[in-house]
């Protein structure tokens, strides 16, 4: 079974470090700066086999050039992208991935909307899904559409609830309060505050969440509530139908007036 712990990198960013205990290999997930990673490898006498990636952002891929040349013939992983360098093996849809130096076994899925190539990785009850849901929040939509992303949520929020989810970012806070505005009377959204507001406190980080926790908190994920679909329906100004509709209220009101 995989051990996980994030890297922080720049302001918000975690990549992931995989390793399966007693042995020393190991395996990142999007590594946007290549020093922390090494850093991090070299304290703790590990040695980088794989990468994994699940989109073309600078603050994923960044790092990918200086860790292939630290570690000659390293394994690079990531979606059928043109914008990315470097990559030893390209996967989509339904591909069965084992990073070498491990032996636990991902699929890919394709998660589109955040960007259209975005993938993530599903293995050992664990999601590795970038920046396509966030703790109580979701990607932006730059190169992918609204719809797509709406689609990939709800496919997201069909998993087991147990799921454990690794997102890239540091934003559990900021998301926090956008939910409140979108939920105000959710009262396990008033306990997630409390708890992840905690963690922040003693410098920990609020990821990786499970499913569960983020179908009774995200908003994005519960676009089929009463109170988020009349939430939405108000900043829209009109009636909504459907899930696809309510999350391009939601992310395009976040967008306008929170972030």
């Amino acid at each position: 079974m995989i051990e996980t712990r994030p890297i922080p990198a720049f302001d918000d960013n975690y990549i992931w470090l995989l390793t399966e205990p007693p042995g020393r290999n190991a395996v990142v997930v999007d590594p946007g700066d290549a020093d922390p990673v090494l850093e991090t490898l070299a304290a703790e006498g590990l040695r980088l086999t794989a990468v994994l990636v699940t989109h073309h952002h600078a603050d994923h891929v960044g790092g990918l050039g200086e860790l292939a040349q630290a570690f000659p013939g390293l394994a690079i992983i990531g979606p059928r992208d043109p914008h990315i360098q470097g990559l030893t093996q390209q996967v989509g849809e339904g591909e069965l991935v084992t990073p070498a130096g491990l032996a636990s076994r991902f699929t890919v899925w394709e998660v589109p909307g955040h960007t259209a190539t975005h993938i993530a990785f599903l293995g050992d009850g664990c999601l590795f899904c970038g920046d396509t849901l966030f703790a109580v929040g979701c990607g932006r939509v730059f190169d992918g559409t609204f719809e797509q992303l709406s689609g990939s949520l709800r496919r997201i929020a069909a998993l087991d609830p147990a799921t454990r989810l690794f997102c890239a970012h540091e934003y559990t806070l900021a998301n926090l309060g956008f939910a409140n505005w979108v939920e105000p009377d959710n009262p396990a959204l008033r306990s997630r505050a409390r708890a992840d507001a905690a963690r922040r406190a003693h410098d920990l980080p609020t990821v990786p969440s499970d499913l569960a926790l983020e179908l009774a908190t995200n908003p994005f994920l519960r676009t089929g509530e009463p109170q988020v679909i009349a939430a939405a329906e108000r900043f829209a100004g009109a009636g909504l139908q459907g899930h696809a509709a309510v999350f391009k209220a939601l992310r395009q009101w976040k967008d306008a007036e929170y972030d």
